[in-house]
């Protein structure tokens, strides 16, 4: 690996050791130490949502005409650095929420920041890009591992204790250590500005034409949909595990970032047998299954079902968004790649996940108990929804191989 590829390769780590550094924890440290609500609790995770509708604004409009993308990467991480420690200093969710919506908003633009950072500096990106990515999720490992197994956070005392404060500290140093190392990074100036193009290119509103197809409109509603269940995941997994008394949960749950390494290499050769259709529908109902795992499994002699139900990851997120991303690229050609992934990306992590992580704050406070949940009654909600989704597809998509999809496949 060359000098610049160590380069970015660290750049990838620590930007998502800082989002699996709090990201997984925050439903349990919200419910246990600032007594939050499940709608209080999807309130806190929409944030995401919120940050992936205005990234494009800030990348479209900032950062690809008037900024270099490492600076403003690096000025981007340096505030986000002092917001993370607000969210360390918040005392009730009344102070939370405002530093993590800000937080949100400026974090969302650095995972394209990263991106184009990265892309820029290539000869050949799809060769390339892989083996400096894959460091992302190493770093969303590595954060997991050190909460649970080097400080043990996330233990039942450790939550009590008000422990998990500590991830916004760790986060807060890694995003002002990723700030400054920012500025070291190769100059990427913006590109030259278009003559055409505007707001709607770079929302991906020119790529609503792609919906008078009625197999790419299918599969737009169903990406759409199946993020309400994807928000479950996000939202409750930890917070469940923590619940139930299962030592060390956050280091378990890296097992699903270790399957979407496994799985992705996987995924070109699967759609390439079996083409895109069952590859989608393989993993919506990979969504159905993890649930169902999680609701009839538990911490005794049934928690090889949890275990399981985390590592089917891999391929609830890659065989349906990664490959659906590939079906994009494919169906959308040379004319609005970049306004098809735009538009897919604002429907899913921001309409969708919007749209999820509300039903699922709505779900989690209707199966409170006293004390703790009914986590059986929670988690069949999606376990459902999602075969739902599974049924409404398998009978009203038609696959039209896209000529281009082969070749995209091969380069994923």
């Amino acid at each position: 690996m060359s000098t610049l590829n160590i380069r970015l390769s660290l750049m990838m780590f620590l930007q998502f050791f800082i989002w699996g550094g709090w990201f997984v924890t925050l439903g349990t440290f919200l419910a246990n130490n600032l007594s939050a609500t499940g709608g209080q609790i999807g309130m806190a995770f929409s944030t995401q949502s919120w940050g992936a509708i205005l990234a494009p604004f800030v990348i479209g409009l900032i950062a690809d005409r008037y900024f270099n993308a490492e600076r403003l990467l690096a000025i981007l991480h340096l505030v986000g650095a002092v917001l993370l420690f607000q969210l360390y200093r918040a005392s009730d969710f009344a102070a939370f929420y405002p530093f993590v919506l800000g937080y949100m908003i400026v974090y969302m633009p650095t995972l394209a920041l990263v991106n184009a950072v990265a892309f820029r500096q290539m000869r050949d990106p799809a060769q390339e890009f892989s083996k400096i990515r894959v460091w992302g999720t190493v770093g969303w490992i590595i954060a997991g591992l050190v909460i649970s197994f080097l400080f043990g956070w996330d233990s039942q005392q450790a939550i009590a204790a008000g422990a998990l404060r500590n991830t916004f500290l760790m986060c807060a140093i890694a995003s002002a250590l990723l700030g400054l190392y920012s500025f070291s990074l190769p100059s990427t100036p913006p590109l030259a500005r278009r003559e055409q193009g505007g707001l709607r290119e770079i929302l991906g509103l020119d790529a609503l034409r792609l919906l008078k197809d009625r197999s790419f409109a299918i599969f737009f509603v169903a990406s759409v949909l199946i993020c309400i269940p994807l928000a479950f995941y996000y939202q409750n997994a930890n917070p469940f595990l923590a619940e139930i008394g299962v030592d060390n949960p956050t280091g378990k749950m890296t097992l699903g970032q270790i399957s979407e390494v496994l799985f992705m290499l996987l995924l070109p050769l699967f759609i390439q047998r079996f083409g895109i259709k069952k590859t989608l529908l393989l993993g919506m109902f990979a969504w159905t299954l993890r649930y169902a795992l999680f609701a009839y499994g538990n911490n005794g002699d049934l928690l090889f079902m949890l275990v399981v139900g985390i590592a089917l990851h891999g391929i609830c997120y890659d065989f349906f968004f990664v490959s659906g991303q590939i079906y994009t690229d494919a169906k959308a050609g040379e004319t609005f790649k970049g306004s098809a992934q735009g538009l897919i990306t604002l429907a899913t992590y921001g309409v969708g996940m919007l749209i999820g992580f509300w039903v699922a704050g709505k779900v989690t406070d209707h199966f409170a108990a006293v004390p703790g949940h009914d986590w059986q009654s929670i988690w069949l909600f999606p376990a459902v929804f999602a075969l739902g989704v599974f049924l409404a597809f398998l009978v009203a998509f038609r696959e039209q191989r896209p000529a281009s999809l082969s070749a995209a496949a091969k380069t994923a």
